[in-house]
């Protein structure tokens, strides 16, 4: 990293947070020619890059080449002994973060962003004391992007012109009785476990939750996973939400939608569970009217519930930022706050929590910042969850579409019916497309399937410019490929499927 600058240094954008969005903004920035400063707790690359996308997909890639080998003999290779070492996974994990940060670290030098670590507090509109950053509230090794500062004085003191606040969010830890015991953690103390969890509640469908349930899963764990909403991935079309209940259930998932977990009780050491387990817990489950139904033995209980904005501690009040009930920042469609020349990005907004939601809303404020006119557009955000089979969506859902007033044509092509599917092994789940009816504009996309989060792309890509179904049917797609179904959605959406049989269209 490079140095820090002797204290009371000024620059012309100050970034507050390493994260996706912190770090691309103080890149960009500092390539549109401004002198910039970006303030961190640890490794840059944020919860993303250390405790969020990269290590969870580093060990759901595990877990996929796990269930890979257990199943080698249906494609001809005979394999035996297969087992997991989940140690070697932590390590895996740990050496792909450390590289990408390290990566970053480079980045952020090559591009002359001047990078200080510690907490950020304002002081005043433009200015802002760093201070050594605080233990983590998971100990040791525990994340430091929610640490607070330490009681001493302030070592350095920062000013700017433009100031970017991109600290994030972390894992919201629901008040319940028995939610402090050991054992209930969020995703942030799941990265800690030093073995994979006989038994596990994961409470919270959505793309969190629905991760680690699959995750676990797969690495042997008996698994229960508690949604309140009536599907799966609730924000996602409710049709994929269901699928993906159906393709957990055969997986060996419980899964108990329109419920709840209201208490967690401790049974303490070798209790009637398992004796000689160590401690264990009990969630205590009840119905969407409120009634108890089921107490569920575990290890562990995961919460996946949310998320709150990393906001406290910052000293918002002294540079006069003004924040919601929740403490996130509102922000106008250029990144601006109240305060015009305080920006904020990424989760700490309360937009979308994306990483790629954040990394963008870095181009546009390092962009306005820098003197230029832009704007953020949420129209066409991609969504991806990577379970097994993964979820990919961008635009409207089916409801959403009628909502907003369209009237639609929605189409289903099924990966059985798609050739590389049967090559590749996985068959389960669809493509679903969403397009006005009148002008066939393409509305919305939704995928649960084999390579969803990257066949999302074209989908995206269609939807932010506005093409029609007539567009994504006479494109040419490589044969044999997964991105024929979508060609093939497009097709039967238009009432000339080719490789389903016709059916009557749906609303």
């Amino acid at each position: 990293m490079t140095p820090a600058k002797p204290l009371n240094q000024h620059f012309d954008v100050l970034v507050i947070g390493g994260g996706p969005g912190g770090y691309v903004a103080a890149i960009r920035a500092a390539q549109l020619g401004r002198t910039v400063a970006l303030v961190d707790k640890e490794r840059p690359g944020g919860v993303c890059l250390n405790w969020g996308c990269i290590p969870t997909k580093a060990m759901l890639r595990s877990a996929e080449v796990l269930e890979t080998v257990r199943g080698a003999e249906e494609f001809g290779v005979l394999t035996e002994g297969v087992r997991l070492d989940y140690t070697a996974v932590l390590k895996r994990k740990d050496g792909i973060v450390s590289r990408l940060t390290d990566g970053i670290a480079h980045l952020l030098k090559a591009n002359g962003v001047t990078v200080v670590n510690g907490h950020a507090r304002f002081t005043d509109p433009h200015t802002v004391a760093v201070h050594e950053t605080g233990p983590s509230p998971l100990g040791e090794d525990g994340p430091l992007y929610a640490a607070p500062p330490t009681p001493q004085p302030a070592r350095e003191t920062l000013s700017a012109d433009d100031i970017i606040i991109a600290t994030g969010s972390q894992p919201l830890m629901p008040d319940l009785p028995g939610s402090d015991l050991p054992g209930v953690i969020t995703s942030d103390g799941a990265f800690l476990l030093p073995e994979v969890p006989a038994r596990a509640v994961v409470v919270g469908g959505s793309a969190v939750g629905a991760e680690w349930a699959s995750l676990f899963r797969t690495f042997g764990a008996e698994v229960t996973l508690v949604e309140m909403a009536p599907t799966l991935l609730p924000a996602e079309d409710a049709e994929i939400g269901r699928t993906l209940t159906r393709s957990f259930t055969k997986q060996g998932i419980k899964v108990l939608t329109r419920h709840t977990v209201t208490a967690i009780e401790g049974q303490g050491e070798g209790g009637e569970e398992g004796e000689g387990d160590g401690i264990q817990l009990r969630a205590l489950v009840t119905d969407a009217k409120g009634q108890p139904v089921e107490t569920l033995p575990a290890d562990i209980v995961l919460f996946g519930v949310g998320r709150r904005p990393n906001t406290a501690g910052l000293d918002l009040e002294k540079a006069g930022v003004h924040t919601e009930d929740r403490g996130y920042i509102p922000v106008t469609d250029r990144l601006r706050t109240n305060i015009p020349h305080i920006s904020a990005i990424g989760d700490v907004t309360g937009r979308i929590q994306l990483a790629h939601v954040a990394s963008h809303q870095a181009l546009v404020a390092a962009s306005v910042v820098s003197g230029h006119d832009e704007r953020i557009d949420y129209r066409a955000v991609p969504a991806a969850t990577f379970t097994r089979p993964e979820v990919a969506s961008v635009g409207l859902t089916e409801t959403q579409a009628r909502e907003a007033g369209h009237e639609t044509t929605t189409a289903r092509f099924p990966f059985a019916a798609l050739g590389r599917a049967h090559a590749y092994g996985a068959t389960d789940g669809m493509v679903k497309v969403v397009a006005d009816r009148s002008s066939g504009a393409v509305l919305g996309a939704h995928i649960i399937g084999p390579g969803a989060s990257d066949l999302i792309a074209e989908a995206a890509l269609a939807v932010t410019h506005g093409l029609t179904l007539t567009g994504l049917a006479d494109t040419i797609h490589a044969h044999p490929t997964l991105g024929e179904a979508t060609m093939e959605a497009a097709m039967d959406a238009l009432g000339l499927p080719l490789h389903t049989a016709p059916v009557r269209r749906r609303g």
